[in-house]
């Protein structure tokens, strides 16, 4: 089949690489919410070798990623498992790590929630969450463009745009905490959560 593909992923992954070489550095084992079109993996895989990266999406979403781990295969990169937040438990896989781009914004505020909460639970002590996309600040959008993007996303009935303190609350006294917020390009944002207890 031919490869399902995105632009943003391409746009976006040397900057994300940026910040996982360093964040990841000590991580064994990722699982990635919302794999997509499995851009993202193939590229982060081969160049993170030290680091088991397991993709995860619908299951629509399958065959797409596999052609894709197909054309640029690596011994750490693992086949996509089904994982929808808000219909599928948590897989095993004893993961220390967890990255997910731009669908915290896709989601349904409830399953933004439980997914907020799946890692805060699932995470072990000093497990590391990477969460890549736009978010609002302080209930203000942090670009003219974010807010037309909002409601673009409301008008196709998704979630929308998530404030980081509306994140934070959904996680309070977890030990999931928020330990830095990196400006990305596009008016995107990195939040990397650490759980510390």
């Amino acid at each position: 089949m031919d490869k399902p593909y995105s632009q943003a992923c391409e746009n976006n992954k040397g900057p994300i690489l940026d910040v996982l070489k360093v964040r990841l550095d000590g991580s064994r084992r990722l699982l990635e919410i919302g794999s997509g079109t499995g851009q993202h993996a193939v590229y982060f895989a081969a160049l993170l070798p030290h680091l088991q990266w397991q993709t995860s999406d619908r299951l629509e979403n399958h065959a797409g990623i596999n052609a894709w781990i197909d054309y640029f295969p690596a011994a750490n990169l693992h086949r996509p498992i089904c994982f929808t937040v808000g219909m599928d438990k948590w897989p095993g896989g004893d993961f220390d790590t967890v990255f997910t781009a731009n669908t915290t914004h896709i989601m349904q505020v409830n399953e933004a929630q439980q997914m907020m909460q799946m890692v805060a639970e699932h995470l072990p002590d000093n497990g590391v969450f990477c969460q890549y996309g736009p978010f609002n600040i302080d209930g203000q959008y942090t670009s003219d463009s974010n807010q037309a993007f909002d409601q673009q996303l409301l008008n196709q009935g998704f979630g929308g745009i998530r404030d980081i303190a509306e994140l934070q609350s959904w996680v309070a006294g977890s030990g999931l905490t928020l330990m830095q917020r990196i400006q990305m390009p596009a008016n995107n944002q990195m939040l990397v959560w650490q759980k510390l207890i």
